[in-house]
């Protein structure tokens, strides 16, 4: 898919999305290419296909808001107050296509690389919005700053649910929603339960397109203080 097909997709989908926004879509696949020349921001054989294996499908949970969520899209359209924690942002997705969708929330990309991080911030920085840049681990972040600060946490990271839950949804206030891209038959969401049931989840929807799938769940009450665990921890024995 190249970038007119993109924006002619795009437009279908949302059809408030203005020039400004656009001209911040197309300026991404120069992005890419560039750092992607000097570091391996994302798998340099994605490069061709930028827009339907990352943008499009970043922009999945804007996606899934419009239609069955249309106050929480409203929120973020609007944007005052609202912040979301992209956590394992690797090359900025899906954090940085939704920055530009929604450029009145704060959003706070995480990633333990640091070389990625720092292309990140320069690529964020390049399309606008209202963007921070971090590098750390996650479970040492949720016990430093950030705690219970965020409106939504997104992640595409490779991790199994369990452990992603349980590095993700500390970070979420109560009332907070957590999106967990993923596979429709990795073989780990079957496995969760007891991570969501342990740290207060209630699932919402599961939004399918594809061999994908975009969980999302609901924080009910307070992560217990023990959680995150060490990474260690987590690895060896998740919930």
């Amino acid at each position: 898919m190249n970038y007119g097909e993109f924006i002619n997709e795009l437009n279908v989908l949302f059809p408030e999305t203005t020039p400004e926004m656009a001209e911040k879509f197309r300026a991404m696949e120069g992005l890419y290419n560039d750092w992607n020349a000097k570091i391996n921001v994302i798998s340099r054989k994605d490069i061709g296909s930028l827009y339907v294996r990352h943008v499009l499908h970043s922009l999945a949970i804007a996606g899934y808001l419009k239609e069955a969520r249309p106050e929480i899209f409203e929120e973020w359209t609007r944007g005052t107050g609202i912040s979301v924690l992209d956590l394992g942002t690797g090359g900025g997705f899906p954090g940085i296509p939704l920055a530009v969708m929604f450029p009145k929330v704060r959003f706070v990309l995480c990633d333990s690389v640091g070389k990625k991080t720092d292309a990140v911030r320069a690529m964020a920085a390049s399309v606008g919005g209202d963007v921070v840049c971090v590098s750390g681990r996650a479970e040492e972040l949720a016990r430093a700053q950030g705690r219970g600060q965020f409106d939504a946490v997104v992640s595409r990271a490779v991790a199994a649910l369990p452990m992603l839950m349980e590095l993700c949804v500390p970070f979420l206030r109560v009332g907070g929603i957590f999106c967990a891209y993923k596979q429709k038959d990795a073989e780990d969401i079957a496995h969760a339960e007891n991570a969501r049931q342990t740290l207060h989840l209630a699932e919402k929807d599961r939004v399918e397109y594809g061999k994908n799938v975009v969980l999302v769940y609901e924080k009910t009450h307070n992560t217990p203080p023990e959680f995150p665990r060490r990474f260690a921890k987590i690895k060896k024995a998740p919930l």
